[in-house]
């Protein structure tokens, strides 16, 4: 088992005080057998009122009412989490589905089938020409040697690179320059996984790396596909690897544009608030 702090800051600076609508923040660690929390504190700036809820994907989803206006929103959270999914690849799959193609089980097409239709459905010519590229259409494969042919791909094949614009690139356009973010990265994954007719989803979350230690980072983006067998298993194409302890999840979703950590909008003048997040994850 591993303890993880997790400190999460996001502030804007307006040019002059601004009517702050109503924020959604998707920041607090899915639990579950694997993670634990152990402590969480979020403070917030200007005066509010919270509600906590939980939204169709069980993600832990808060809504923030401001009271008063203000000239900058400071959102600071600090969580320690116990987290004990530390063989990622100590895992079995149903025998049906160990190699691929297989067909889900009947009993599960309901509620897969949104996983498995791409949300860039005018892509899905480029994704699949890509797919035969890298041999992943002909003949039979071990599927899980499938999804890691395809998360090396994606890690070894495109340069990575930061991108500040809300919102993900299409798949087309990460294959057509050959880049993109962690969340354009995984959003590939996805699309790539659709393409074959597996389930997946987009992750939002946190990662403990030796950047991430020293702060300055921001949250972090991979995938999961459904396994029969062992559920969602996660895989991050910005390192190739299947996630792990060093992966701490916080929302998840079929749309990689619909999970966003801090989301909300404000009245004031037509000028961009000055925009810092400062992500820092250490062990304890």
């Amino acid at each position: 088992m591993k303890r993880i702090k997790i400190k999460h800051l996001t502030e804007y600076a307006f040019s002059s005080p601004v009517t702050l609508q109503q924020h959604c923040l998707l920041i607090r660690p899915r639990e579950g057998h694997d993670l634990r929390i152990e402590s969480s504190l979020l403070n917030i700036s200007p005066a509010y009122e919270i509600r906590w809820s939980r939204d169709v994907f069980d993600n832990s989803l808060a809504m923030v009412n401001f009271l008063q206006t203000s000239d900058r929103l400071t959102i600071a959270s600090e969580v320690v989490i116990q987290h004990y999914a530390e063989a990622p690849l100590d895992f079995w799959m149903d025998a049906y589905a160990v190699n691929y193609p297989f067909s889900y089980a009947q009993a599960e097409w309901a509620d897969l089938a949104a996983f498995q239709r791409p949300v860039f459905a005018q892509d899905e010519t480029q994704v699949h020409q890509w797919l035969q590229q890298l041999g992943l259409l002909n003949g039979q494969h071990n599927t899980f040697a499938l999804l890691t042919t395809l998360n090396q791909a994606i890690y070894t094949q495109f340069r990575y690179q930061a991108r500040e614009a809300a919102g993900v690139q299409s798949p087309a356009t990460t294959l057509q320059y050959g880049s993109g973010s962690c969340r354009d990265y995984a959003t590939l994954f996805i699309e790539a996984c659709r393409n074959l007719g597996l389930a997946s989803r987009f992750v939002s979350g946190y990662l403990h790396a030796p950047a991430t230690e020293v702060g300055n980072a921001t949250t972090h983006a991979w995938a999961e596909v459904y396994l029969p067998g062992t559920g969602w298993k996660g895989f991050d194409p910005t390192s190739g690897q299947v996630t792990g302890t060093h992966h701490i999840a916080v929302a998840v979703a079929r749309d990689p544009e619909a999970v966003p950590p801090v989301a909300g909008s404000f009245i004031g003048p037509n000028v961009a608030p000055i925009l810092q997040v400062n992500v820092q994850v250490n062990l304890l």
